[in-house]
């Protein structure tokens, strides 16, 4: 088993496209993984990302395009020679073997002999915190040690990368919340080069190194957790990776403000240059970004009214009725009161606002 301690392969996926008759599930992607660290690839089903991972496992070839393993060119390898880890959704464990023996599985086809198999089960047992269950069966264990086994059973054959398939989806969300954290600690403790597969924005926000947000057969964007959440870069980005108030309007005279229909005073925005007066411009204000009330220092404000009110936990959902710019808007405020409880009640009048460097520039597409 890796220690983390050498170097780590890198994963480099360089102009890879894959078609099935006419339609085009991947186009000229190119993703690279710095050795030791987890990309997670998110997107919506039918984005391409599960056929990305088909690619680099082996079960699928490109028809352009290469994949390495370090300097090792794996693009046309069969699975078995590629050095890979793999954790599926469904676990794919053998019911009829114990959980030491499906560990132990890809051991017993390596002819690795018994008493190293024995020693590396008895480590990866150790592992995953399960070393007094390696006589039981897999339907005798929760949904997450069976999903801990698959993932020691991938880690077992000391694979150079280890892909992920939407390990957490048939796991409650309690317990897919929990495993985030086990199998984040698990993979930084071993550092292993990984790429994690999933449509789960929050999975892959709190797992990852780097994201890589996919759709339609191409990446839209990538950066680290933080960067593609603050700072989208197109439409998609900012409504698919968590809720978004969307702002379509033209740059205002001088080239370095928003006009907004319906409106007839600028609204601030942090623009890297000026742009030409008149032309489009879109910009993306997360909910958490915006306030109600207290209204920042140079910001914009408007008049509004609460037209819906949720309690979430640890900050409530506000639906905002803005008459002068004619529609509604979503507001999160973190709880401030007794547990249940919300701020502003349905039909008050208040007045919302936000700071110019929050309101972010978004390409259409």
């Amino acid at each position: 088993m890796s220690s983390g301690l050498e170097k780590a392969a890198d994963l480099q996926l360089a102009g890879i496209s894959k078609s099935y008759g006419k339609a085009l599930a991947v186009r000229d992607l190119d993703l690279e993984i710095e050795g030791g660290h987890l990309v997670a690839l998110l997107g919506p089903s039918g984005c391409g990302k599960t056929t990305t991972l088909r690619m680099v496992a082996g079960f699928e070839r490109p028809d352009v395009g290469s994949i390495k393993i370090g300097a090792t060119d794996i693009t046309h390898l069969p699975p078995h020679r590629r050095n890979l880890g793999m954790v599926f959704q469904n676990y794919s464990l053998f019911p009829h073997r114990t959980v030491a023996e499906n560990i132990g599985f890809g051991l017993l086809m390596a002819k690795v002999g018994a008493a190293e198999r024995d020693r590396r089960v008895a480590e990866m047992l150790d592992l995953i915190q399960l070393q007094s269950r390696g006589d039981m069966y897999p339907s005798q264990l929760s949904g997450g040690q069976q999903q801990r086994v698959a993932l020691a059973r991938s880690l077992v054959v000391n694979p150079k990368v280890l892909l992920l398939d939407e390990p957490l989806g048939a796991l409650d969300k309690s317990l897919r919340e929990s495993m985030q954290f086990e199998i984040r600690a698990m993979q930084q403790r071993l550092g292993i080069t990984t790429l994690l597969v999933t449509h789960d924005q929050e999975e892959a926000l709190s797992m990852s190194d780097r994201v890589a947000v996919m759709s339609n057969g191409r990446i839209l964007q990538t950066g680290t957790p933080t960067e593609v959440y603050d700072r989208p870069q197109t439409r998609f980005v900012a409504e698919f990776l968590g809720t978004s108030n969307i702002f379509e309007g033209t740059v205002a005279p001088g080239g370095s403000a928003l006009m907004l229909p319906g409106r007839s005073a600028p609204v601030d925005v942090l623009l890297d240059r000026p742009q030409e007066p008149g032309s489009a411009l879109m910009v993306s204000i997360r909910p958490e970004r915006m306030t109600l009330g207290a209204i920042p220092v140079n910001g914009p404000q408007f008049e509004a009214r609460i037209t819906g009110a949720v309690f979430r936990g640890n900050y409530a959902a506000y639906q905002v009725d803005v008459p002068s710019l004619k529609r509604e808007l979503f507001v999160y405020r973190q709880a401030d009161g007794p547990l249940g409880s919300v701020s502003f009640r349905l039909g008050e009048a208040t007045t919302l606002g936000w700071a110019p460097e929050d309101a972010v520039i978004v390409r259409p597409e």
